[in-house]
């Protein structure tokens, strides 16, 4: 992957996964780790995520930066300006993370569901291992039309869609002990 000029590095987790920087999700742990430590509404999270967010446009020549690296700046960051006390408390998971359906399917070739669902299952796996918290899934439809080789929706779709809906609720909900993870299927 490559990441352009003006834009944010992708981020690589230790498994070796990679995430796309979103300023939101960086603001959403400071603001955890600040709520956490005693400061409910800090005024300096906007500040802070906004510095993050620059220093990581002015390493654009680096296409990929580690996770643990990005944490250990803001941890940095929160040390130099005086606030030491909710470095603790910062512990952010992975960003969201959006993977298309029909790119599985075509993976696993028409009319493979079989070889779809092993695709499938694999991936999700993956995604737990990074302890991500949310993660979309799009192209359901799509997907399901690739898979039964339907130019229009039948009955056969809605039935192969509700499996696949079934599938991943099942995947998720066997390591749900583990964690939270949110999830959406579109």
């Amino acid at each position: 992957m490559v990441a352009f000029k003006e834009e944010f590095p992708y981020l690589r987790s230790d498994s070796g996964q990679l995430f796309e920087f979103d300023q939101k999700w960086l603001h959403a742990a400071i603001t955890r780790a600040a709520d956490q430590a005693g400061y409910p509404s800090w005024w300096l999270t906007d500040h802070v995520t906004e510095s993050i967010a620059f220093y990581l446009r002015l390493r654009n020549d680096e296409p990929v930066v580690a996770f643990s690296q990005l944490s250990q700046t803001v941890r940095y960051v929160l040390k130099v300006i005086g606030y030491k006390e909710i470095v603790p408390y910062f512990a952010p998971t992975p960003p969201p993370v959006s993977f298309s359906l029909l790119e599985v399917a075509e993976e696993a070739g028409a009319g493979y569901e079989l070889a779809f669902f092993e695709c499938l299952e694999r991936r999700i796996a993956a995604l737990i291992d990074t302890r991500t918290e949310s993660v979309h899934l799009v192209g359901l439809q799509a997907c399901v039309k690739h898979l039964q080789g339907a130019k229009a929706w039948t009955r056969a779709c809605d039935a192969l869609r509700e499996e696949v809906v079934c599938f991943v609720r099942e995947k998720i909900a066997v390591h749900g002990d583990a964690m939270q993870l949110q999830c959406s299927i579109r």
